[in-house]
């Protein structure tokens, strides 16, 4: 693979349809400032449904595959930078260090052959309201290094949502990287998946809560969902609701009620808005029942 590995900047074409391979970030840069109309392809296992669902033509791409820059994971003491382009694979092993609960959602997302092709980069930029990791990345306060050109901005990565598959992002920028913060020592993370099936499927919902706890206290919450609007969206009055609270079953009846002033969740042929508003509320009690008796088990995966 080596010797075939290119060593430059290439262009492939066909007919009308062009393909370019940068090397190198900067070169990327470049050529989608000069190429704005252009669409990336890092693992292609969500665009490529544009092709073979929707029968759309992708007259220039650009394939970010080959850019080391954006395969890297490098563990800092306060956060976790990882490239846009890096498979979710090979994520796995940092993220779910930190937090476990990440670790187990991503052996669920979607199949290994997926995982392997997939990035985490992709799975944020594509925009999805139902994407996986973007709930969790909301609630552990990640941010995103857009770049265009030589401008580089951070971006906490709820503001990078506007509306159903709109962003913030401008002409010609593109996702650089992630940033995760560090687990902290008083910070308890739970996430959860609910789909038809266990493997290989599309969540109905997701959910993440993030709570740092001190003296029977939660000090601190951050709470977002996948499923429960047109985009992945943190839970502002849920959050409130738990902050400052005491760690106990009438803190999270109060944050499941309010979860009805955060969402006005949609029906479709995954579940209907009663179900997911329900499913979202007996999550944060399944989020407590776990942090309030850890010998109970309550996860299917734990059996399969």
């Amino acid at each position: 693979m080596r010797a075939i590995a290119p060593r430059e900047t290439a262009e492939l074409n066909s007919g009308d349809r062009r393909c370019l391979l940068p090397l190198t970030v900067a070169d990327l840069a470049d050529l989608y400032g000069a190429n704005p109309q252009a669409r990336l392809l890092a693992g292609g296992t969500d665009l490529a449904l544009e092709v073979t669902q929707f029968h759309r033509e992708l007259p220039v791409m650009i394939y970010v595959g080959h850019i080391r820059e954006m395969k890297r994971i490098e563990v800092g003491a306060n956060c976790l930078e990882i490239g846009a382009a890096t498979p979710l694979t090979d994520c796995y092993q940092a993220l779910a260090a930190d937090y476990p609960d990440f670790g187990e959602l991503l052996q669920r997302f979607a199949s290994l052959q997926i995982r392997n092709q997939g990035t985490l980069g992709g799975n944020i930029g594509n925009a999805s309201p139902i994407g996986d990791a973007p709930p969790l990345l909301i609630a552990l306060g990640a941010k995103i290094v857009l770049r265009r050109g030589e401008r580089r901005r951070e971006l906490p990565l709820e503001e990078y949502f506007l509306d159903y598959k709109v962003t913030a992002r401008e002409e010609g920028e593109f996702i650089e990287k992630i940033l995760v913060p560090r687990a902290r020592p008083s910070q308890a993370f739970k996430a959860y998946k609910v789909s038809k099936r266990i493997d290989d499927d599309i969540s109905a919902v997701c959910a993440a809560i993030s709570l740092d706890l001190e003296d029977g206290r939660i000090a601190r919450a951050r709470v977002a969902f996948g499923g429960m609007a047109a985009i992945p969206k943190h839970a502002a009055a849920c959050e409130a609701a738990l902050q400052g609270a005491r760690l106990e079953a009438a803190s999270f009846e109060r944050a499941a009620a309010a979860l009805a002033n955060d969402f006005t969740p949609l029906s479709d042929f995954r579940a209907s808005k009663e179900y997911r508003l329900l499913t979202a509320q007996n999550l944060l009690r399944k989020c407590f029942l776990e942090l309030h008796a850890p010998a109970v088990e309550t996860r299917v995966t734990a059996y399969v």
